[in-house]
C-alpha cells in the first residue's frame, strides 16, 4: 500500500474571499493485479490469457465533532473510471453512505453472501445468466446504516431515479427511463446471545421496491426483490444458505417472464492461515403467468456449481475453481464446463 502525504487545504468564499480552515486528511492508494488461465468444455475458449488490474483510492478525515468521512474511489481493469462513494459515520448516530453505483448497498451487499474460497460459482468463470437481486446498489443512491444494537444492524436505501449512475457533481443524469425512485430495507442479525458457539451466526434479510411510470388499471408494473439467509462459521468451516425472488410485473397476456426464483448454498473450509477450499450451489428459476408447474424453455431451472481452492503467500494468491453449468441463460442446449486458474498481486 502506497501512502501519500498528509495534505491541508482551504477554500474561498464568495467575493469577500475569506478563508475557511479543515483538518487535515490523508489518501492511500491500494491495488493489484490478477492473471487468469481458463479452459472451456463445449464452447469457444479463443485466447485463454486474461489479466486484470485494479486501483482503489481512498481517502479519510474527521470533523471538528468528532465524525469521520471516508472516500472510496475505484479506478478497475483498463484504467477506467468504476465510481465513488462518500461515507460519513456519525459516531452513535450511524453513518450516511452516497453511493455512485458501485454496488454493495441495499440488498445488492446481499447477492450472494454464501461463504467460498475464492468467488461465487456463477462468477467465476463461466458467463451463466443467473438472476441476482440489486436493488438500488447499481444505481446513484444514499444509505443509511443504523449503529449496530444488541446484534442488529439495519439499513436503508433509496435512488432517486433507478438506473442512472456516475453523476458528477453540479450536473443532473436527465430522463430517458421508465423507471422512477427505489427502495432498499435490509436487517443483519448476530444473535450471538454472548454465547461463544453463536458468536458466528448471522441472519439477514432484505426487499427492494422500483416504482414505474407505465399505467394500468389491469396490472402492477412495479418491480419488487427479496432476499433472506443465513451464514454461520465455526472453527475453521463457514456455512450458508439463502433464498432470493424478484417479481418483474409484467403483464399476464404478455407472456414475459414474471418471476425468478433463486436458491443458493456454500460451505468453505479454511485448512490453515494460508489454504482454504470450498463447495458451492446456485440455482435460478424464470417463470412467465402461464407456464404452471410444466417443464420447458420458459421454466427452466439454471445450475452452477464450483469447487474452488486458494493458496494465500504474502501479497500473491493461487486460485483454482472449477465450475459446472446447467441450461445457461436458460437454455436447455448451453451445458459448460470450465476451469480458471488465477495469480492475484497485490500492493
Amino acid at each position: 500500500m502506497n501512502k501519500l502525504t498528509k495534505v491541508g487545504f482551504s477554500a474561498l468564499c464568495g467575493s469577500l474571499a475569506a478563508v475557511a480552515s479543515a483538518h487535515a486528511g490523508s489518501m492511500t492508494v491500494t491495488g493489484g493485479a490478477d492473471m487468469t488461465w481458463i479452459s472451456k468444455e463445449a464452447d469457444t475458449t479463443g485466447n485463454p490469457i486474461g489479466i486484470g488490474s485494479n486501483l482503489t483510492f481512498k481517502g479519510s478525515g474527521e470533523l471538528d465533532n468528532g465524525w469521520t468521512f471516508d472516500v472510496t474511489v475505484a479506478n478497475l481493469n483498463g484504467s477506467a473510471y468504476s465510481a465513488s462513494n462518500v461515507d460519513l459515520k456519525m459516531g452513535g448516530l450511524g453513518s450516511i453512505n452516497f453511493n455512485q453505483g458501485n454496488s454493495g448497498n441495499g440488498i445488492d451487499a446481499f447477492d450472494d453472501k454464501m461463504p467460498t474460497a475464492w468467488e461465487e460459482p456463477w462468477g467465476a468463470g463461466l458467463s451463466t445468466g443467473i438472476k441476482l437481486v440489486s436493488g438500488v446498489g447499481p444505481s446513484m443512491n444514499v444509505q443509511y446504516t443504523t449503529p449496530t444494537i444488541l446484534g442488529i444492524t439495519l439499513t436503508a436505501a433509496t435512488a432517486p431515479v433507478m438506473g442512472h449512475t456516475d453523476t458528477a457533481d453540479k450536473t443532473s443524469s436527465g430522463g430517458g427511463t421508465t423507471k422512477g425512485k427505489g427502495y432498499d430495507g435490509t436487517i443483519n442479525i448476530n444473535p450471538s446471545f454472548g454465547t461463544e458457539v453463536l458468536s458466528g451466526l448471522n441472519i439477514f434479510a432484505g426487499a427492494h421496491y422500483t416504482e414505474t411510470y407505465t399505467e394500468s388499471d389491469s396490472f402492477d408494473t412495479d418491480i419488487y426483490e427479496a432476499v433472506a439467509g443465513l451464514t454461520f462459521d465455526l472453527g475453521p468451516i463457514s456455512l450458508g444458505y439463502a433464498q432470493s425472488g424478484h417479481i418483474m410485473g409484467e403483464h399476464e397476456a404478455t407472456g414475459s417472464v414474471n418471476h425468478y426464483r433463486g436458491n443458493m448454498y456454500g460451505i468453505a473450509f479454511n485448512i490453515n492461515d494460508d489454504l482454504s477450499v470450498s463447495y458451492g450451489k446456485h440455482e435460478s428459476r424464470k417463470q412467465t403467468p402461464n407456464d404452471g408447474n410444466a417443464p420447458g424453455e420458459q421454466n427452466r431451472r439454471i445450475e452452477v456449481t464450483s469447487w474452488q481452492v486458494a493458496y494465500t503467500m504474502g501479497g500473491a494468491s493461487i486460485r483454482i475453481a472449477d465450475i459446472q453449468g446447467d441450461n445457461l441463460d436458460f437454455s436447455s442446449t448451453k451445458d459448460r464446463d470450465a476451469t480458471v486458474v488465477s495469480l492475484g498481486l497485490a500492493f
